[in-house]
């Protein structure tokens, strides 16, 4: 997903502000290193706590805070570029009633790309609740960035798009594969299922 690029609203910038920006830039820096960039949110009394003593509304508290969590996805995605070749895997395994599946690695010079399938028999029903599409996570090794792309499906298919970076190696053999499932976007409720793939 390409971003749109950002404008700042003014043109107008009190510089007496400088080193209080700075400051609290140092103390975001300060957060993300002390959490391990996985700070969770504040508790509304806390929150509600903070509003009252420095003079704050409670929703732009909220805001800020959900901002703060947001780190990652400001991070710029590699995006594939200069395609090179297939690399054909053919790799599936059945859990709870559904196949889940990589046909192929397509490589490009600066990242791999790697696709999730998943199928199961979905009746053509409306009375049917339909199958809830959890995030998934790709996990090679500490070396690799995976980033979940996107999503997409129908009826009894559902297929997650990765951008693995730096490239995987042509020869993909002994790599291990896994992917694990959670119920929310930020990737912090696991719901306990993990599909590991060994490619031979």
């Amino acid at each position: 997903m390409k971003r749109m690029p950002f404008e700042p609203p003014t043109e107008f910038y009190d510089e007496r502000l400088s080193k209080v920006d700075e400051q609290i830039c140092s103390l975001l820096k300060q957060r993300r290193d002390i959490s391990n960039n996985t700070p969770g949110f504040p508790s509304d009394a806390a929150i509600s706590n903070w509003a009252l003593k420095y003079d704050l509304y409670e929703e732009f508290l909220n805001a800020l805070f959900r901002a703060i969590r947001m780190y990652d996805f400001f991070k710029i995605p590699i995006e594939p570029a200069g395609f090179r070749k297939h690399i054909s895997v053919l790799k599936s395994i059945e859990k709870n009633n559904r196949i889940y599946s990589i046909t192929v690695i397509r490589q490009y010079e600066n990242a791999s790309v790697l696709q999730l399938h998943i199928d199961w028999d979905e009746p053509n029903d409306s009375s049917i609740e339909r199958h809830h599409h959890n995030g998934f996570e790709l996990f090679l090794g500490e070396q690799y960035h995976c980033r979940q792309d996107r999503a997409a499906g129908s009826t009894g298919h559902y297929t997650y798009n990765f951008i693995i970076s730096p490239p995987l190696p042509d020869d993909v053999s002994n790599t291990k594969v896994v992917f694990r499932e959670y119920s929310d976007t930020f990737l912090e409720k696991p719901t306990g299922l993990e599909i590991v793939m060994n490619i031979e």
